[in-house]
């Protein structure tokens, strides 16, 4: 299996406890800025940009989740981390629950933000990834960036959805393509029974893309799991409710 060299940084202080934060297909690690302000206080903050995402590099043909959780244990061992907690976003989520399953010992608490199980059959990523091959990721856009914030959100900060569109539209179309292969037909509950980790998972009451009904599916997977459902926003909650996420992030990874 070979190991994809992400990119990555590292922010906060450097003797606290570190948590990496894994962003959604199509996503970069600027998704997570509204967070970094209130992690950073007291913890070490490791941001990545997943296989053709930002600089790291997209090899040819589809992926699977052990080869993009491979590059996530390659990376922690060159940074030293021993032990960490993992914030998953959307997708980002099944890199997560790879990781609290693989290495349950270095991972210290998952949180969960807009995630499920696994991939519903009313998101036919296999579809998206041989469109997005074809004909770019301009092609799918609106399609794929819509869910990502409510219409009220949308209309009151036009700036933010534009510059996160653009950002999906620079994304390596094979990098995409390869992300969205690597979790068709993704079905994790029996992986989910083995996690042990302390886990706080997180939906938006206005997700279309994965309504709160997976979040709770998700939480009841995981022993222990506190489920929580944030108001007033859609599918990149952490963006559009960063308030209520930063608090219960805080919460659970800071504590």
């Amino acid at each position: 299996m070979a190991v994809v060299p992400l990119q990555y940084r590292i922010d906060g202080p450097g003797n606290a406890r570190a948590v990496l934060l894994l962003p959604p297909p199509g996503a970069k690690w600027s998704v997570w800025e509204p967070q970094m302000p209130e992690l950073t206080r007291s913890m070490r903050v490791l941001r990545v940009n997943l296989r053709g995402h930002g600089a790291s590099p997209a090899p040819g043909g589809p992926y699977t989740v052990d080869e993009m959780g491979a590059d996530l244990v390659a990376l922690l061992d060159a940074c030293g981390l021993d032990r960490v907690s993992v914030v998953g976003c959307g997708f980002g989520g099944a890199l997560a629950t790879w990781l609290a399953a693989t290495i349950p010992g270095r991972i210290r608490r998952l949180a969960y933000i807009a995630c499920a199980a696994g991939t519903p059959r009313t998101f036919d990523s296999g579809a998206l990834a041989d469109r997005v091959r074809r004909d770019g990721m301009p092609a799918v856009s609106e399609q794929v960036t819509a869910p990502w914030f409510t219409p009220a959100f949308a209309e009151r900060r036009p700036d933010v959805v534009r510059r996160l569109a653009e950002e999906f539209e620079g994304v390596s179309a094979e990098g995409y393509a390869g992300y969205c292969a690597a979790i068709t037909g993704l079905d994790q509950r029996r992986v989910l029974a083995a996690v042990r980790a302390p886990a706080l998972v997180v939906s938006a009451a206005h997700d279309p893309l994965l309504p709160p009904g997976h979040g709770r599916r998700l939480a009841n997977a995981i022993a222990g799991a506190r489920f929580e459902v944030v108001p007033g926003a859609a599918h990149l909650a952490g963006i559009e409710r960063s308030d209520r996420v930063n608090e219960l992030l805080m919460e659970h990874v800071a504590r």
